[in-house]
Parts: C-alpha cells; structure tokens; sequence
C-alpha cells in the first residue's frame, strides 16, 4: 500500500513567477522549511539546464538534512530520434543524485507534433525509453503529463496511449496537469476517474489557477481516485499561479479527515508560509486561506457578538490547527463586542467597564472620520486602547521637534535630511539623518536621537511603507494615509498616521512603530 503523495513545486514551477528570482542558498532555505511542513516530495529544480538548479542538488547532498521529503529533479523525456542512454539532459537528472526523477512528457497531440516536432508515436518512444532507462539505473520515476486534459478532450485515445505508456514502463506515478489553467472541477473529476479506470495507473494531479479554481480542481481530482498533489507554496507559479499546496493540505488534513501530516506541522504551516515570502521576498497575501493573516479577522459588529458567545458560530475550523489566530478589525463597523475582543488581544480587559468601552469606541470612531484606519494597524489600536485607558501607554521620549530638508543639484539625485530633538533618560539628544527620501532621513534621524539611550532599537527595522491619497478629488490638498511596518526577530507589527502633509503622517506612523517595538520588546522608559 502506497502512501500519499504532497509534492511540492515552488523551487521549479513556482520560481517561474514574475519577479521571483531565486538563489542556491534561497532554495535550501526553502527546503528547510517544506521539510518542516511535512510534504513528501520537494522538486529542486531542473539540473542539466539551470546552473543554479544543478548546484541547488550538489550542496543539497552535503547541506540539506531531509527529515520527512525527498528531492525531486525535474527534467524532459529524451530527445525524439535519440535514445535515453546518451541523452545529455536525461544523464544530467542522474548525476543530481536525486532519488526521484519527475519526467514531462507531452500528452496533446498539438504540442507533440508542433512544438516536439515529432510523431505521436514517437513521443509514445520518447516516454517508454526514458522512463524505462531510469528505473533501471534505480531512479523512482513520476511523469507530469504536460496539457494533459486539454490533449484528453481533444483525442482522449491518445491522452489514454500516453497515461498507459508511462505507467506501464514503471512510472510510480503519472501526474495529470491543467497546464493551461481552464479546466473546472466537473471536468477534471469526470476525467480523472476515467483515466483510472481505463489505464489501471496511480495518478497524480498538477493544476494552474487560471480559472480560479486550481485547489478546487485538486480535490475533485482527489475525490476522483488521485493520490498524489502538486502544488506551491503561497500559490506562486506564472500567470495566475499554482494550487496553493498549504491550503490544499489543510483541506486534505482538516476536511476529509487524511491523515498527511503530523498535527504539529500543519500547526505551523502560518509560520512556513510567511517564511516562504520573506525568502521570496513577495508580500504575503493577507486573505490567503488558512495561513494569511486575514483569514480569521472578523470586522462587522454582528460578527463580534456573535464571536463573543461563541467564537465557532463565524470560523470554520480552529485557526491555532494551521498556526493562525483570530483577530479583531476596529473599524468604523465596529461595535463594541469588536472592541472588547480586541482589548483582550492586548490583555486589556473591558468586560466590566462600560465606560472605557464607549470611550475607546467613540475615538475609534472619531479617528476613522478624519481618515485613520485599524484595519491593518493593529499596533496603532493597541497604542489607543492603552493611551485611552491612561496606562501601560509608555512614552520613550518627548520630541521637542523634527524637521526636513531637501537639497537638489543639477541632475544629481535629491538628498533627505532630517534633524530630530529630543529628550530622553534625562539628556537632551540632537541627531541628523540622512537618506535617499524625507521618510528614511527621519527613520534615520529619531534612531540616532534616540539609540543613546534606547540601544535595543538596532533590532528593530523599518520593513514596509505604504502611502494612501485620501479624497483624491482635493489633488494635492488631500489628506495622506500612510501604513508602516516594522519587525524585529520574532515578529512585525503596522502603525498608522494620517495628515494632510505626507511626511507629518508618515511621522505619527513611525514614532508609533517604534515606541510599539520598545514596549512589545519589554523596555522600560528611562
């Protein structure tokens, strides 16, 4: 009896997103993590064709300690006319070492005769030969059957010759791919199960999100009989991307009671995923399923109340199962059940205290008129709630001023200045930041004021910045909403500022930001 399959393809087809650019030290660390989460395949790369994919699996050997995956390397049948003993690409997959070895192979008859180039026959050779040639050097072998279902609806005989040609020379397994994205479930079930029943081969699935509906797709293909998934991390991969293989895991794992993985390991799938984007250096998708930091965030008041009674009347599975939380949106929907669930985030409980409630809710209010939002800043709220409660609010420092300049010449680059005052642990501190931008002078400005008494801020880095127009009709006299992130070792945290001056806003945000790193790091004001 052969266990299931979760195999995963970030390094290969993922890594053929737009802007993602991978390094050899990149991909270890991804690997590190996918052993973490428990996937029993992890496919490095194509050796042979990619420099970096080739030294990816000669450090893999020495460096990479597998625990639950094993390396796969990715690579095409042989050439036509050729045989697979001398191809050169087909001894390249051998010398990676790879214990398995993933094949393309063409199953639309369109693409074997105009992009191969070569008979239908031919390519049935091609797929015999080079599977056959790797079993017997001991190579576990799986095929992906490139535009597969497209090729099943056109000629569904050929698609069929191609599945049994693979299966029948030892292929483990023939993984079936939506190559173009554009099947719906319906469609991929309906076939799946034929290709079982007429081939007698374990089959796989492969699918693009071009329709919307890769994991969709993915677990009707389960459903179906297929006992092998392919996916990608945070649903990386061109144009729209791959299935999503976390949350077609946690579906697997959580909603068809499969036991895949280790509970502990699903546990941190949150933490895999947004490790994954740090390495990958692409923002996290805040409502991705599971994992984003969304996907359990509640806004309305309704929802709250409800929530408080009894927080799985809005969830749909126990967020801490994936490493996740429930999180409370203030907002200008917000009630004060949302408050109150919010403040005890924080550890501020507001069960018996009416007033503080409807005062902290009236603030709320107040400031999402003038255009602040809570939403995604939940270090700014934190702030309030203690600022508003007068305690646990730390002021680090009084600022006595700050102030910017920007000098141009010529065709030079413009250069930011920024002088900061202040007086903090009983000195007065003058620093001069300087920076590419009026906002990395300032950031660069308050860390030399205030690191002479505050050292611990060399842990803590300005990460993200966005900027918002609000009331754009208003042209250059509309109010600016600007978001800032910040993170330290373990964790990141988002404050908020609003003004009808760019750069004042931008202040509010980063003095939050930092004030908030101090205190969440425990630093006592001096």
């Amino acid at each position: 009896m052969h266990g299931f399959h979760v195999y995963d393809t970030t390094m290969r087809d993922g890594a053929q997103q737009e802007g993602i650019n991978l390094s050899v030290v990149d991909k270890l660390a991804i690997a590190r993590h996918l052993d973490d989460l428990g996937v029993t395949h992890i496919e490095g790369g194509w050796p042979g064709a990619n420099p970096n994919d080739t030294e990816f699996f000669a450090r893999a050997r020495t460096e990479l300690q597998l625990h639950t995956a094993t390396l796969a390397a990715f690579g095409a049948t042989r050439r036509a006319g050729g045989s697979a003993a001398s191809d050169p690409q087909v001894q390249a997959l051998l010398d990676s070492g790879a214990e398995v070895i993933t094949l393309v192979a063409k199953m639309h008859p369109g693409h074997v005769e105009r992009a191969l180039r070569t008979t239908r026959e031919e390519n049935l050779a091609m797929i015999t030969d080079t599977v056959t040639h790797l079993r017997e050097q001991g190579r576990t072998v799986i095929v992906d059957g490139e535009h597969f279902f497209d090729g099943y609806h056109l000629d569904r005989d050929y698609a069929l010759a191609c599945v049994r040609a693979a299966h029948e020379a030892g292929a483990e397994v023939v993984a079936v791919c939506d190559t173009n994205g554009g099947m719906l479930p319906g469609q991929v079930r309906d076939a799946v199960a034929d290709v079982i029943a007429a081939t007698g081969a374990r089959l796989g699935i492969h699918c693009h999100n071009d329709t919307g509906c890769a994991v969709a797709n993915t677990m009707a293909a389960v459903e179906a009989g297929a006992d092998h998934v392919q996916g990608t991390v945070n649903a990386y991969g061109e144009r729209t991307g791959n299935a999503d293989l976390i949350t077609v895991l946690a579906n697997l794992q959580l909603k068809l009671g499969m036991d895949l993985v280790e509970p502990h390991r699903l546990q941190d799938a949150t933490r895999i995923a947004h490790s994954v984007s740090e390495v990958t250096n692409f923002p996290h998708f805040s409502r991705q399923p599971y994992v984003g930091s969304g996907a359990f965030a509640h806004k309305a008041g309704l929802h709250a109340s409800a929530i408080k009674v009894d927080p799985d009347l809005y969830q749909h599975i126990e967020p801490k199962d994936v490493g996740n939380d429930m999180r409370m949106l203030v907002s200008d929907m917000a009630g004060r059940a949302t408050v109150e669930l919010k403040s005890r985030e924080f550890g501020v409980d507001l069960s018996g205290d009416d007033d503080a409630l409807t005062r902290v809710l009236a603030r709320v209010k107040a400031l999402e008129q003038q255009g602040y939002t809570f939403d995604a800043a939940d270090a700014s709220f934190e702030l309030l709630l203690r600022r508003e409660l007068e305690e646990d609010a730390p002021e680090y420092a009084q600022i006595e001023s700050w102030r910017i300049m920007i000098d141009a010449r010529g065709g030079a680059d413009a250069l930011s200045e920024a002088t900061v005052k202040a007086v903090a642990g009983g000195q007065r501190l003058v620093a001069t930041g300087e920076g590419n931008g009026p906002v990395n002078a300032l950031d660069q400005g308050l860390r030399q004021a205030l690191s002479v008494v505050y050292p611990e801020l060399e842990g803590i880095e300005l990460i993200d910045y966005k900027v918002r127009i609000l009331d754009a009709a208003h042209g250059t006299d509309a109010t600016t909403r600007v978001l800032i992130e910040h993170s330290d070792e373990h964790t990141s945290w988002t404050t908020v500022g609003v003004a009808p001056n760019i750069v004042e806003a931008s202040w509010s945000a980063l003095l939050d930001g930092v004030t908030y790193g101090l205190m969440r790091a425990g630093v006592p004001v001096r």
